[in-house]
């Protein structure tokens, strides 16, 4: 796709890969790729968000994305504010859209949110003016993970088209696996859902899907492993010694794959389980480049979206004076 034919971003919002054109994810990543080196802090990243305030809204427990989040608006010059459900009003029973509101009217640029419930930051875009990023919403998208994900991909084979990616594991309760399988799809490219059939039961999204993983690998340009969320499996049976019979990625299993295949994880990883410590500290191993990439992907996103907020604030300023002048 020539740059010429990518859009501009105009979205106030991000919260989901599923409503996205090809080109808008191409517009992050490649504002991405321009911040990637300024993600790790060792070279001073342009101030653009200077005299922003972000608030980062996390109603479920986070490291990676969080933290991810948090030095990808700093670097970029913002100050960062991070909300605590524990010690919140939300235990007083204040809802979610009234301490947005009330936030806000402090003086906000954006807010990243993670909530347990589906469609949670799609309900507060509806009803705050600043920008609204998705940190994670239930089982449903994890938009920027996908984003990360394609990236560390494209930069690995230099494109996303055409590629075979097995994602692998809990896909029942995966939001990652649905924001991959949307944002993978829009270029062509084959993603694949694996797993033991209780993981793949009640999976709502039309995919591929699959139980035998080593069938599966010779087709695999990319393995993406999947955490077992046993947080969330309250009724659901899980033997530990069948899956890692059946699906733990091991180097013996790797080498099935497509010569230069990859491994991707979202983390955390649960070592000696979904990989092998042997594959997932190993060669062909992108864990540690997810992450980075992740710096880069939110500092696109936070970017794109306080921008776009700013200009629609801008137009509307002009529009106001035009009419006081009429």
């Amino acid at each position: 796709m020539s740059k010429a034919a990518r859009a501009t971003w105009t979205r106030r919002h991000l919260l989901g890969i599923e409503d996205l054109t090809a080109a808008e994810i191409q517009a992050i990543l490649d504002r991405a790729e321009r911040f990637l080196p300024f993600a790790t802090g060792r070279k001073a990243a342009p101030q653009v968000l200077r005299g922003r305030t972000v608030l980062n809204l996390f109603c479920e427990d986070s490291t990676r994305t969080r933290i991810s989040f948090t030095l990808a608006a700093e670097r970029l010059g913002a100050r960062v504010i991070q909300f605590h459900a524990a010690t919140s009003s939300l235990n007083k029973k204040e809802t979610l859209l009234d301490t947005a509101r009330n936030i806000e009217a402090m003086g906000l640029e954006a807010i990243v949110i993670r909530h347990q419930e589906r469609g949670a930051p799609h309900r507060l875009a509806e009803a705050v003016r600043c920008s609204v990023l998705n940190a994670g919403d239930d089982a449903h998208e994890h938009p920027t993970q996908a984003l990360l994900d394609m990236l560390a991909l494209r930069r690995r084979f230099g494109r996303l088209e055409g590629l075979t990616v097995a994602i692998v594991g809990d896909i029942r309760h995966s939001r990652v696996a649905r924001s991959n399988l949307f944002g993978l799809s829009k270029f062509g490219s084959r993603a694949i859902f694996v797993g033991p059939p209780v993981f793949l039961e009640g999976v709502e999204v039309k995919a591929e899907m699959r139980t035998d993983f080593d069938d599966v690998l010779p087709e695999c340009d990319a393995v993406m492993m999947l955490r077992v969320q046993f947080e969330r499996h309250v009724l659901l049976a899980f033997n530990a010694e069948q899956y890692v019979r059946g699906y733990q990625l091991t180097a013996a299993r790797l080498a099935r794959a497509k010569p230069g295949a990859v491994v991707l994880h979202p983390g955390p990883v649960n070592r000696e389980l979904e990989l092998n410590d042997e594959v997932t500290d190993g060669p062909q191993s992108l864990i540690l480049n997810q992450v980075t990439c992740g710096v880069a992907v939110r500092m696109a996103c936070l970017a794109l979206c306080i921008g776009a907020v700013e200009r629609e604030r801008k137009a509307e300023a002009v529009k106001a004076r035009k009419g006081k002048r009429g």
